[in-house]
């Protein structure tokens, strides 16, 4: 599969790397809106061919895929326009800034037959599928903690006055859509849909938020989610059930896996995990390209827009506002 590249920044360098132990991957052309930065990017990636019209890339017919890893306030439109001409869609998440937006690009996909896949890699795991496999295991499960706090190298240039991209709240960005969405979307992914959403966060001085909390609501059960730009935290993550927890070292890249009964002793449930993070999910997007399955193609799509919905509505309670809100009428 031929990939075209929207975004020349250490993301897409990863996932480059990682696409390269995936059989059949190839980067064909680099876009860039400095035609500059997309040939000295493409030059550096060994891609033949360099952009700088994202409609021309979108046209090529050497390219079969499109990858974005463009800033969050300009994914909807290059994913749209992307598959529009025809070009499956691997975005990096969070897949939009809106819950209107997610349904434009759902539209667009369906009605161009072309697959649309949120690239977070976590769901795709080998870890996360144990993880997803052993939750009969536990019993009744009654709560779910999971938090994803990493000090920010670029928070010490905002406190210099410098803001990067990733506390630009002008982009979409902010603690919440760069972290918080790493806890939120897997635990969406294996309950579904919360029945109610509690949220609290903390602003930082350009509108844009540095740490929140969210408390999930479910039938039976709660789940407790924390992230932070601005501070860090080392504990793991866990699923506790009625009769057993499930410990998971990270959330956000499980590798290991642990089921202790209650009353009992640790049991390491996990699997080798040797490759790439990002190939799994480069894997799972080549599977649903080849598939003539509607279902296959389109799997993923409830749980990005579970989980873009409640997104949106962490943003009003927190009171975190971005430029597409105005747009989305949000």
């Amino acid at each position: 599969m031929n990939f075209g590249i929207i975004g020349t920044n250490w993301i897409t360098e990863r996932f480059i790397e990682a696409g390269r132990t995936v059989k059949d991957f190839r980067v064909q052309a680099v876009y860039s809106r400095k035609m500059e930065r997309a040939k000295e990017f493409a030059s550096q990636v060994g891609a033949p061919d360099a952009y700088d019209s994202l409609q021309e890339m979108a046209s090529s017919a050497l390219i079969d895929a499109v990858y974005i890893a463009s800033p969050n306030v300009f994914h909807a439109e290059q994913t749209i326009r992307a598959m529009e001409a025809g070009k499956h869609v691997l975005c990096e998440k969070p897949a939009c800034s809106t819950v209107k937006e997610w349904t434009a690009m759902e539209e667009a996909a369906r009605s161009n037959d072309v697959v649309l896949m949120e690239a977070l890699k976590s769901i795709y795991l080998p870890n996360f599928l144990v993880l997803q496999g052993q939750l009969d295991r536990v019993g009744q499960i009654r709560r779910v903690f999971a938090s994803y706090c990493q000090y920010s190298s670029r928070y010490d240039a905002f406190k210099q006055g410098t803001i990067l991209n990733a506390f630009d709240p002008s982009l979409s960005n902010g603690a919440l859509m760069d972290l918080g969405v790493y806890v939120l979307h897997p635990v969406i992914k294996l309950f579904g849909a919360p029945t109610a959403i509690r949220a609290q966060g903390t602003m930082l001085s350009n509108g844009v938020d540095g740490m929140g909390s969210i408390l999930l609501q479910y039938e039976d059960m709660e789940a407790t989610l924390m992230y932070s730009k601005i501070s860090d935290s080392y504990l793991p993550a866990e699923i506790q059930g009625e009769e057993g927890t499930l410990h998971v070292d990270t959330i956000h890249t499980p590798a290991s896996i642990q089921f202790q009964a209650r009353g009992g002793q640790p049991e390491d449930v996990s699997v080798p995990q040797t490759r790439p993070p990002m190939s799994y999910e480069i894997e799972a997007f080549f599977e649903r390209v080849a598939s003539s399955s509607p279902m296959k193609r389109w799997e993923s799509l409830e749980a990005s827009r579970q989980t873009m919905s409640a997104l949106e509505e962490i943003r009003r309670q927190i009171g975190i506002r971005f430029p597409a809100d105005e747009i989305s009428g949000s």
